[in-house]
């Protein structure tokens, strides 16, 4: 399994880990493709290196998804390697969670990994060889409070992460998953923002507030999560499967 000259997508690629995710890639001579529902935020990304190319698809829709993969894989050929990045994030105590809140938060993150990956399965099993590389979240290996659909989903992917790599473990293709504590993107500040919001407390206390879970008293960087990424997609990384890499400082559970 070699990078250079490999075709990725990177769902969810317009932005934070996304991004960072796509750029790595590139940097190593990929031929990225990214996707999103922000046209300017993926041609923003695009412009940053001659080998990204950018589609927008929203991957809570299936056909949208099939849009994707046909146009992609007719211009640049089949994926050998698939990130499933796209997620959201939302907060509100369990008892006052609405069903619309839920559903939401389960069809980007995990039905939305779920019509992100399948697509590619069959022909990377064919061909002996791919990456499938799931960014989930370190709330996917433990608990949170005002969070339950997001762990949900999170852990949600975790266990189709585990199950599918069981699945293709004879195949050539391996499947993963990174897990990253609070990484430092526009979806860390809209957490801030919305604890300042509700409980009047100083941005600073806030953000001191998230970052205490870290054993290392920082928040994750973007570049740090790509990173792990690339490592898992290369050859040194052919035995690593099925695995959940917690990017966050020693957090424990």
């Amino acid at each position: 399994m070699q990078i250079a000259g490999s075709h990725a997508l990177v769902t969810g690629g317009g932005s934070g880990v996304g991004r960072s995710i796509a750029l790595a890639l590139a940097a190593e001579g990929a031929i990225v493709t990214i996707c999103g529902r922000r046209k300017d935020q993926l041609d923003a990304v695009a412009n940053e290196a001659a080998n990204i190319y950018p589609l927008i698809a929203d991957v809570t829709d299936e056909e949208s998804v099939a849009k994707l993969y046909a146009d992609a894989e007719a211009a640049r050929g089949p994926f050998d390697i698939v990130v499933a990045n796209a997620g959201i994030a939302e907060s509100a105590p369990a008892a006052k969670t609405t069903l619309d809140q839920w559903n939401r938060i389960m069809s980007v993150n995990l039905t939305g990994a779920f019509l992100t990956v399948r697509p590619a399965l069959s022909g990377m099993a064919k061909r002996k060889a791919g990456r499938i590389i799931f960014v989930a979240s370190i709330a996917g290996l433990k608990g949170g409070a005002y969070i339950a659909p997001y762990v949900a989903s999170k852990h949600g992917v975790i266990g189709m992460m585990r199950s599918l790599a069981v699945e293709f473990a004879r195949t050539g293709v391996t499947i993963n998953a990174v897990c990253p504590g609070f990484v430092e993107t526009d979806m860390l500040q809209k957490s801030v923002d919305n604890i300042v919001n509700l409980t009047g407390r100083s941005e600073a206390d806030a953000r001191a507030s998230l970052v205490a879970g870290n054993p290392q008293q920082r928040f994750i960087q973007p570049d740090e999560v790509a990173d792990s990424v690339l490592w898992l997609c290369g050859e040194g990384a052919r035995s690593i499967n099925g695995q959940s890499i917690s990017i966050s400082g020693g957090e424990t559970w």
